[in-house]
């Protein structure tokens, strides 16, 4: 049985159609990538799925029980894009607030505020206001108000923007302990290269629908980009590129197209010799998750 399971969910602001039929399914103890570009329906899906959207039709299915309009999601944590905390209580105020508001009272939400302090690493900042926080102790904390009840689902909605490395690895670390203890993670992200190492599957949308989903290398093959990607660095520029290469901007950065690594790689390697060109650097591997996504969505810029 799914976790969350969404049937032909359809949205429309207006004239603007948010959600066109849009379905996808994310099983136990699974991290799923949900991305696309601006304007593709993904903040309209979180909300529809926290309940603050009621979708024109369609179903939205926690647990294998289907939602109806108002209904209670207490198996449901929700992390925004936009910090949902009081700039002027503290660190331990906003999580007995949210816990409060949660459900939690006595002795459980002290326990539960004291673990999320340490979860996050702000034990020692627990007394201080919120609004003299970075913008990676606002994010940490925002995440632990939105679980502190032990959600067994979880929805993330560009959970590491704007932070630097350092508080991004924590956040991802604390993402771990969550699945480490049973939570199945919904998120979005702009960030391809955070969803191609830590999702399993991938959903990408477009226009308010699921337009691809899988594993990386499903995606890959559904976007037909199936094969391996050389990539070389030249001691010096190249005045053409030998056969089978191109250039990309950079006459010493050529790039190839192989299927048959062992096959193929030295015959390529052979011609730059020939050629009179010695490789400083070199990397093969498969398409990338940008690559991908440029592909199925275009590389046209949504605003």
């Amino acid at each position: 049985m799914a976790v969350l399971e969404i049937r032909e969910a359809r949205k429309s602001f207006g004239a603007t159609r948010a959600l066109d039929g849009l379905s996808l399914a994310l099983e136990a103890g699974e991290m799923l990538g949900l991305l696309g570009p601006n304007g593709a329906g993904k903040t309209t899906l979180i909300r529809a799925i926290a309940g603050r959207v009621r979708l024109d039709n369609g179903t939205v299915s926690l647990f294998g029980r289907v939602l109806e309009a108002g209904a209670i999601r207490t198996d449901l944590g929700v992390a925004p894009q936009e910090n949902a905390l009081y700039p002027l209580l503290s660190a331990r105020e906003n999580l007995e607030t949210f816990g409060r508001l949660n459900g939690l009272e006595g002795k459980h939400l002290r326990e539960r505020t004291a673990w999320a302090l340490e979860w996050t690493g702000l034990a020692e900042r627990a007394g201080s206001v919120v609004k003299s926080f970075s913008g990676g102790m606002k994010r940490r904390l925002n995440l632990a108000c939105g679980v502190l009840h032990e959600p067994k689902l979880v929805l993330l909605d560009e959970p590491t923007v704007g932070v630097d490395p350092q508080s991004r690895e924590k956040i991802y670390d604390m993402l771990g302990a969550l699945r480490a203890d049973g939570a199945s993670l919904l998120l979005t992200t702009h960030y391809l290269e955070e969803a191609e190492a830590r999702c399993e599957r991938i959903v990408v949308v477009d226009h308010g629908r699921a337009i691809a989903a899988g594993t990386l290398s499903e995606l890959v093959e559904q976007a037909g980009l199936t094969g391996r990607r050389v990539r070389v660095r030249l001691d010096r520029a190249a005045a053409s590129p030998p056969a089978g290469f191109r250039a990309e901007g950079d006459a010493q950065l050529l790039t190839a197209s192989i299927h048959d690594v062992g096959a193929e790689l030295p015959g390529l390697l052979a011609r730059l010799g020939n050629a009179g060109l010695a490789v400083r650097d070199l990397e093969v591997r498969s398409a990338s998750l940008q690559a991908v996504f440029l592909e199925l969505t275009g590389k046209e810029l949504r605003e």
